[in-house]
């Protein structure tokens, strides 16, 4: 089947949705001071200030033990939610445009007590440890031990030490790549720049060493002189599109690669299109990024856009996606493997981020990771026989003529230090599943249970949708004669 050209045409889409609210919640309250009971059966985690609110979860799939980032607080709950441990970090003296930051060398100018809000939480597994990245002082991160959020380590005298930026707004991901015992693990780290390249890589690898306050901590894996494990937004950017950046929604590793989901700005023709300034709408396209794990210098950085259509409407702002298994009953439909990945993603409508007249309207769809890879390989090959252009306008600014090279390109495939880095034009088509029209879905997460495959939509409505994809039929739409 030419994957290209392929359009699925439901017959039968059998699903079933439940609507419930729910609060995040403890069975016992065990400090008073943080939870209170709301009624007979279920407690709400309250924190002391109500404007601390949470930013990121993370669970220990070990033991079930949650660990919460808050603004100025890490929380460490147990299974049934109950407040086990806190770490404070934050509020302290600080202003956005000391950089370095304060702790590092005297800055002239004003602090102030500036809110520290966590902008990524990983779990570290090999080493026991959690890495809490926040707001405060261009954006350094802690590692807490998981038993007691003992304070590890807390790089802050280098460069490469502030990943996240003080942007609270802005997006961040990180996803952490083992190599086993041979060689310590490296985090893959995303952000948005605010405005800031010459200070932030919109994406790099990273060294975690198992010694969390060894000198090396978050270095660059791979740095001389003209090559780095990072790409960086270029200042010719942002001449045409002046408050260009790159939010980064999620991110995850399968097989050989790293990918990253995000919405960026498109690039136009102009040198003030995409002006906020201007007063214009900008038009975003969400696109996903593919990484060799292996790659030090990112010659193998590939850019594919992405999007959903349900009748007739075009879903292409991303909100949120999740990487699962397909499991028995959809692969069958999807003509995949049970174990095989697959990605579901929650788009809004339209592409304009902040239109007129805002719009509920959004869609779950599904993607198999197995299609965009092969529109992946489809692209180096074309490119690598010398056809077409490099075609990523944002780190380009110009198009760049692709190079041709005898070589195989197999589905390894990692890059050489030409036709690199390399955009894919045509949009790779999800399969929607649900639409909503009058509560936009913000969130996703899916497991297979028993063959099937399910998924909890979180809304903006503060409601969660349980969609049991039963079973999916679909045929190539045959040419019109």
């Amino acid at each position: 089947m030419d994957s290209h050209n392929r359009r699925w045409n439901f017959f039968t889409f059998s699903c079933c949705i439940f609507v419930l609210l729910v609060p995040l919640v403890a069975t016992r309250p065990q400090q008073p001071s943080v939870a209170s009971r709301v009624h007979e059966e279920y407690s709400t985690l309250r924190v002391e200030d109500p404007e601390w609110t949470f930013n990121h979860l993370a669970v220990d799939h070990r033991n079930g033990n949650v660990y919460v980032g808050a603004v100025n607080r890490i929380y460490k709950l147990s299974p049934e939610l109950a407040v086990q441990v806190s770490h404070q970090t934050g509020p302290d003296e600080d202003n956005r445009n000391c950089y370095p930051p304060r702790i590092v060398q005297p800055c002239s100018e004003p602090l102030t007590l500036t809110n520290n809000v966590n902008k990524m939480l990983l779990m570290d597994y090999r080493e026991n440890r959690l890495l809490a990245c926040g707001s405060l002082y261009q954006g350094i991160c802690k590692l807490l031990r998981l038993d007691d959020l003992f304070k590890l380590g807390e790089p802050f005298h280098k460069k490469e030490h502030y990943l996240s930026g003080v942007n609270e707004s802005g997006s961040v991901f990180g996803v952490i790549v083992s190599y086993g015992d041979a060689s310590p693990d490296k985090l893959f780290v995303a952000t948005a720049v605010d405005g800031r390249p010459e200070y932030f890589p919109t994406i790099s690898s990273r060294k975690l060493t198992r010694n969390s306050e060894e000198d090396g901590m978050f270095a660059y894996v791979f740095h001389d002189e003209f090559v780095a494990s990072m790409i960086k937004i270029p200042s010719d950017t942002f001449t045409v599109v002046p408050d260009f950046d790159i939010y980064y929604i999620y991110g995850f590793s399968s097989g050989n690669f790293v990918y990253f989901l995000t919405l960026q700005p498109e690039m136009g023709g102009g040198p003030t299109t995409g002006s906020s300034s201007a007063g214009r709408e900008q038009v975003y396209t969400s696109k996903l990024v593919r990484l060799c794990k292996d790659d030090t210098a990112f010659n193998s950085y590939v850019e594919v856009p992405l999007g959903c259509v349900k009748g007739g409407i075009e879903y292409r702002l991303l909100q949120a996606a999740y990487l699962s298994k397909a499991g028995t009953i959809l692969a069958r439909s999807l003509g995949i493997g049970p174990d095989d990945d697959i990605l579901y993603a929650v788009f809004s409508k339209g592409q304009k981020r902040r239109p007129k007249e805002s719009s509920q309207e959004s869609a779950l769809c599904v993607f198999t990771l197995k299609e965009i890879n092969e529109r992946i390989k489809d692209r180096l090959q074309s490119c690598y026989k010398g056809e077409g252009t490099l075609d990523l306008a944002w780190l380009k600014v110009k198009d760049i003529s692709c190079s041709s090279a005898l070589l195989t390109i197999d589905d390894n495939f990692c890059g050489l230090d030409m036709n690199a880095p390399l955009g894919v034009s045509e949009m790779v088509r999800g399969i929607p599943l649900f639409s909503e029209s009058n509560d936009k879905m913000t969130s996703v997460i899916a497991y297979v249970y028993k063959n099937h495959s399910l998924a909890f939509v979180g809304t903006k409505g503060g409601r969660l949708k349980k969609v049991g994809l039963m079973f999916l039929l679909q045929e190539r739409e045959k040419p019109q004669s």
